[in-house]
C-alpha cells in the first residue's frame, strides 16, 4: 500500500511516516518501481503501536526502546513496566506543574477587574522579574 493508504490505516500522517523512516524509527519502506513507498500490514501494526505510544506520552527514545522490547520475545516484562511506570511518574509531574499553572491564571484572571483601567494583575505579574521563578535566566 502507498503512504496515503497506510497512514489512514495506522492513524499515523503521511509526514510523520516519513519523519519516523528518517530519524530510523522505521525502516525505509520497499519502493515500487514508480517510486513510491511500498508498505504492508506488518508496517501498519507498527505505525500503530508507535501512534499508541506517542498517545501515551512517550517520547521518540523510550519509543525507540519499546520496540526494541516489542520485537525482543525473550524481554522480560519488568523492562516494559520500568519503562512505563518511569513515564507515568513523568506525566504525573507535568500535570502538577500544569495544574499550579491553571491555578496562577484563575488567580490573576480574578483579581483582574476586566473593565476599562489600564491596570492589570495578569500584565503585572508577567512583568515581574524573578519573583516566581528566581533560577530563571534572561
Amino acid at each position: 500500500m502507498k503512504i496515503g493508504q497506510i497512514s489512514k490505516a495506522s492513524g499515523v500522517s503521511q509526514r510523520m511516516i516519513r519523519h519516523y523512516e528518517k530519524i530510523g524509527l522505521i525502516p525505509p519502506a520497499a519502493r515500487r518501481d514508480s517510486g513510491y513507498r511500498d508498505y504492508d500490514e506488518r508496517d501498519v501494526h507498527t505505525l500503530h503501536f508507535i501512534g499508541r505510544a506517542r498517545d501515551l506520552g512517550f517520547p521518540i527514545e523510550e519509543i525507540r526502546q519499546l520496540l526494541a522490547l516489542w520485537h525482543d520475545r525473550s524481554r522480560s516484562s519488568a523492562d516494559v513496566k520500568a519503562l512505563a511506570l518511569a513515564r507515568a511518574d513523568e506525566l504525573g509531574r507535568k500535570a502538577e506543574q500544569l495544574e499550579t499553572m491553571r491555578r496562577t491564571l484563575e488567580r490573576l484572571a480574578n483579581a483582574c477587574h476586566g473593565d476599562d483601567r489600564p491596570d492589570c494583575p495578569i500584565l503585572e505579574d508577567l512583568e515581574a522579574m524573578g519573583s516566581c521563578h528566581p533560577s530563571r535566566r534572561a
